[in-house]
């Protein structure tokens, strides 16, 4: 990443923080009631020293390998928070136990089961979400609508794992608008499963559609293009 790539790191940011409290001011909610994950997969260390420079302390890894380097490259920055993001394989659960401090991405009791036993190991407690494939798209991961129930029942109890909410990624699609309904599926089902006590969280919303996540009651937004660039 060129040094010019690096300038418009603090800029973007400020326009994505800009838009949250927009979004947020629309719904009647405000800007603090939403978290900015940025989204930092792909992206050199120095592009997180960029964000961080500019305020942003949490940030979003896909990859358990990337995460751990990432941290270790970055363990200097006081007060980082990385979040697993993605798709979780049970044998990836040990490098995550050890550096994430949220996990978005439990869609099933084994993970769970085995993220728990690693963060035990390490005696760590560690805030996971559970994800939900609203969308029922095949190529997405996440637990079905009707299956969040045994779930959430397993999660809890895992004594070194904290259930605090749920996570969905809608499907694509060109206008926003038309991602409301899916945002709304899983704020229907946090409600149905507790509600805001049991599971404050509602991780949802990217790039090109978390204004409408936001509208719908998304308390954490993953914003990786907007802030630091297209992947090369």
């Amino acid at each position: 990443m060129i040094s010019e790539d690096l300038e418009n790191i603090a800029p973007r940011l400020e326009e994505v923080r800009r838009r949250i409290a927009g979004a947020a001011a629309r719904a009647g909610r405000g800007p603090e009631e939403v978290r900015l994950i940025a989204v930092s997969k792909g992206k050199p260390a120095e592009a997180i020293r960029a964000a961080y420079a500019a305020g942003q302390r949490d940030f979003g890894e896909s990859y358990a390998q990337e995460l751990v380097e990432k941290a270790e490259a970055l363990a200097d920055l006081d007060g980082l928070v990385w979040h697993a993001i993605g798709r979780l394989q049970r044998n990836k659960a040990k490098h995550v136990a050890r550096v994430a401090q949220v996990v978005h991405s439990v869609d099933r009791e084994d993970l769970a089961v085995e993220l728990d036993r690693r963060a035990a190991a390490l005696n760590r407690t560690v805030d996971v979400l559970l994800e939900v494939n609203v969308g029922g798209e095949a190529s997405k991961g996440g637990c079905a609508p009707g299956d969040l129930a045994p779930l959430v029942g397993a999660v809890t109890r895992c004594a070194h794992l904290r259930p605090i909410g749920l996570m969905t990624i809608a499907p694509f699609l060109d206008d926003p608008a038309d991602v409301l309904p899916f945002f709304a599926q899983l704020r229907a089902l946090r409600d149905a499963h507790g509600g805001q006590a049991a599971l404050p969280e509602l991780s949802m919303g990217m790039s090109h559609d978390f204004e409408a996540a936001i509208a719908e009651g998304a308390t954490l937004v993953r914003v990786g293009t907007a802030i630091f660039g297209a992947r090369g």
